[in-house]
């Protein structure tokens, strides 16, 4: 059955029916327990399932992110979250270099089958300044050895992180930020959502427009707007940035033509950059127009609400370019 759910509500669905299916899925992360969590993802669990399987930690990233890798090794299906995806800063030797490696470096004998999960980019509200609202997606889909996936919607939110719990590759499952109190359509039932698939979510066949996250939204709303000017454009969710599946980008980009990328981080050597490149090396010939990028601003996310606005790509801005594809 389909119900309305907010993001964080979706997300709390799907940790508690995996911890239900599977008692080696725990919990990791700060104020997650009798607090409930700081956005709530983790609300209700502790009462449910007690402090051995929903683990309150100290205010140290490097070391329950270390942690969780250790439970990953020894059989246990950790989710470790992170308040905000900025601290992760505090905890890349972790992530990098034995969440990514230990496949690897141990010839594939041992497996890391962890979550690290948390919101990334600016929140629902404003206010989250230079050091918790950063966009820092293309730190984890830099590194092989990482799946990084961000959903789009409330659905796709659930169904990609019971996915992410069951896959025995460590998975980075980034939550768009600006999308965390909004409603949207979950089904109650159990179902999983591939961890490297994108997907088409608005036909069109005039110009495409590419996102991922909460960057997705922002090329719905254009795509209502430029379909009352007379545009008809196709909006593509990438969802998993590692692995990146170009197929249905590659697909669009060969009927519309022209192509715009949208991303709430920054735009030099950001995610938006790698499908762009992408695009001119594999569709080159199917190009009317080059690929034009709709980004965050190169600056530290501001604290003054009317800054931060001005910070952040927005629909107008997405609008105007698929304009300007048009008449080249």
């Amino acid at each position: 059955m389909i119900i309305k759910k907010a993001m964080h509500e979706a997300l709390n669905m799907a940790l508690r029916e995996e911890m239900i299916r599977d008692p080696r899925v725990v919990l990791l992360g700060e104020e997650i327990g009798p607090y409930n969590g700081v956005h709530y993802v983790t609300r209700g669990l502790f009462a449910e399932f007690g402090k051995d399987r929903v683990i309150d930690t100290p205010i140290s990233e490097e070391s329950f992110v270390g942690v969780g890798v250790g439970m990953a090794m020894m059989g246990q299906r950790p989710v470790v979250e992170l308040m905000r995806m900025d601290f992760c800063l505090r905890a890349m030797d972790q992530i990098y270099n034995h969440m990514a490696k230990i496949r690897y470096m141990s010839g594939g004998r041992l497996s890391v089958p962890m979550v690290l999960r948390g919101p990334e980019g600016p929140g629902p509200n404003p206010g989250l300044t230079a050091q918790h609202g950063q966009q820092l997606t293309v730190l984890f889909a830099h590194c092989p050895g990482l799946r990084v996936v961000s959903p789009a919607n409330q659905h796709d939110a659930k169904g990609m992180l019971k996915a992410a719990i069951r896959c025995d590759d460590p998975v980075v499952f980034l939550e768009p930020g600006p999308l965390n109190n909004k409603q949207g359509d979950v089904d109650d039932g159990d179902y999983l959502v591939p961890l490297d698939q994108a997907e088409i979510k608005h036909d069109g066949s005039d110009v495409t427009l590419i996102g991922y996250g909460a960057s997705v939204s922002l090329c719905l709303q254009a795509a209502r707007e430029l379909e009352r000017g007379g545009v008809s454009a196709e909006v593509v969710d990438m969802r998993s940035l590692r692995p990146l599946d170009m197929a249905p980008a590659l697909a669009s980009v060969a009927k519309t033509n022209r192509a715009v990328v949208v991303d709430y981080a920054w735009q030099s050597y950001g995610p938006a950059a790698e499908i762009v490149s992408r695009l001119m090396s594999d569709a080159f010939w199917d190009l009317e127009s080059p690929v034009l990028r709709v980004a965050g601003k190169e600056s530290p996310l501001p604290y003054a609400a009317n800054l931060e606005e001005l910070s952040k790509p927005n629909v107008e801005e997405v609008v105007a370019a698929a304009k300007q594809t048009l008449r080249n």
